[in-house]
């Protein structure tokens, strides 16, 4: 189970928060951009499609879908060369999109 959290006073912009049991991740972003991941069933990996939203650690986040019900975050410099990447059920991302609109 992850939990999601939006803190809209953080500066300079808001951040989502996903906590795990054994992991925790911070992804900055506008809430319009946020907003745009519910449109991550279309951002199909196997097309090599995503969308660029949102910062972490410095570096963009990219987010894609797959026909698992998953979608993967990748953390790096694109898409095709993350240096971090982790897998969240689709719901996860719909929180995210619903709690930004």
């Amino acid at each position: 189970m992850i939990e999601v959290s939006l803190d809209l006073d953080a500066d300079p912009m808001p951040l989502v928060m996903l906590q795990a049991d054994a992991w925790e991740l911070h992804i900055w972003a506008p809430l319009a951009d946020l907003a745009r991941l519910s449109g991550i069933r279309a951002a199909n990996w196997d097309e090599r499609t995503s969308l660029n939203v949102g910062t972490c650690a410095g570096a963009p986040v990219f987010w894609s879908a797959s026909e698992a019900e998953t979608a993967t975050i990748l953390i790096g410099a694109d898409d095709e060369a993350w240096d971090l990447a982790l897998t969240v059920p689709l719901a996860t991302v719909d929180e995210i999109a619903a709690l930004a609109r």
